[in-house]
């Protein structure tokens, strides 16, 4: 199993290099740079620069606030820049904010992100080939190429695409056209294997591809510390998020496998009152256990285990804590061998 690591933006360039560099000396096989507040490429494109052997990728960058033209682009000189080590991570974001954030369409998520994947493929194919652009789907059209505009053929060749997913056509699109699926930290053991794999399956099939050539990647929800104050800051922080995620709407089926669809009603109406914490005050034990792992920090790569060996290919860790004390270290050293 693979273990990833994150960086985020810092005003102060040797910031995000000295991250870089230590979560490659800390034994990470990637880095994963989220897009919020601030816009991951940047990040990337120093980190690449610094780091010699660690893969690098957006976790996530919005697909439907660009074009595939564009997001082909950028991937495209992170690959180069990266040699061969950039992993390209998609998600759709929801409507509100496509619509209100970026002034940009929104319509049919899972048709619109697999022709969104397909466009940047005929995009590379035509840069690393020579031949002529040749696009025409129901929501993209790139049929123009010229000379002066087109990078030319890529050493390092395209970059994998992981594209992030909660529901079943989203995660059956990522089977279909991506390289591997980005799993939500908002997802059960239960609800991974009975809903997202068997959905990326599908795509699988459908694409005439192999699991053995397809990432599942998981932000896991750990609940530990090397001291009861580092645990305690866990828990209250894993079930503020889960509280969080639990008020969209869009990942209600998430909770009604598990029999608690009531709770999304409850988190959203606190939601849209500014209720947070009160939210995460609703997140029983039952339901945090349900999402994280919560154990003594020795227990931690054997729950992991026990949860997803077989499932997942690349982990992550959503905690508090330094990441570098000898328990996380132990644990990830844990979690790499076969």
């Amino acid at each position: 199993m693979k273990v990833d690591g994150a960086i985020g933006f810092h005003s102060d360039a040797s910031v995000i290099a000295q991250s870089a560099k230590y979560q490659e000396e800390l034994g990470f096989d990637g880095i994963w740079v989220p897009e919020t507040g601030h816009d991951p490429f940047v990040v990337l494109a120093l980190a690449s620069q610094l780091v010699s052997k660690i893969e690098l990728g957006t976790g996530i960058a919005v697909a439907f606030a660009r074009n595939p033209m564009n997001m082909a682009m950028l991937a495209n000189d992170l690959q180069i820049l990266s040699k061969g080590r950039f992993m390209l991570g998609l998600g759709s974001q929801i409507k509100p904010h496509i619509e209100k954030r970026y002034s940009m369409p929104w319509s049919s998520p899972a048709k619109r992100m697999r022709e969104f994947i397909q466009a940047m493929r005929a995009i590379w194919h035509s840069w690393n080939t020579g031949e002529k652009l040749e696009f025409r789907g129901e929501f993209y059209t790139h049929t123009l190429m010229t000379p002066f505009f087109s990078p030319g053929s890529n050493q390092y060749g395209a970059p994998k695409v992981f594209l992030a997913a909660v529901g079943e056509l989203m995660a059956q699109v990522a089977g279909e056209v991506a390289d591997g699926i980005l799993i939500h930290g908002f997802t059960t053991e239960r609800y991974l294997k009975e809903v997202t794999i068997p959905a990326v399956q599908k795509g699988l099939a459908k694409a005439g591809k192999n699991r053995a050539d397809f990432e599942v990647s998981y932000p896991a929800f750990v609940v530990s510390g090397n001291n009861e104050g580092e645990i305690q800051a866990a828990e209250s922080l894993v079930k503020q998020q889960i509280a969080f995620y639990g008020s969209t709407p869009a990942y209600r089926p998430v909770l009604e496998l598990h029999g608690w669809g009531d709770l999304q009603t409850e988190l959203n109406t606190l939601s849209k009152q500014g209720k947070w914490v009160e939210m995460g005050s609703l997140i029983s034990d039952d339901i945090l256990n349900a999402f994280a792992v919560v154990d003594e920090m020795s227990n931690v790569a054997k729950r992991l285990k026990e949860r997803f060996s077989g499932v997942v290919d690349r982990i992550s860790f959503y905690t508090v804590g330094s990441m570098s004390s000898e328990g996380w270290q132990a644990v990830i050293s844990e979690l790499k061998k076969a």
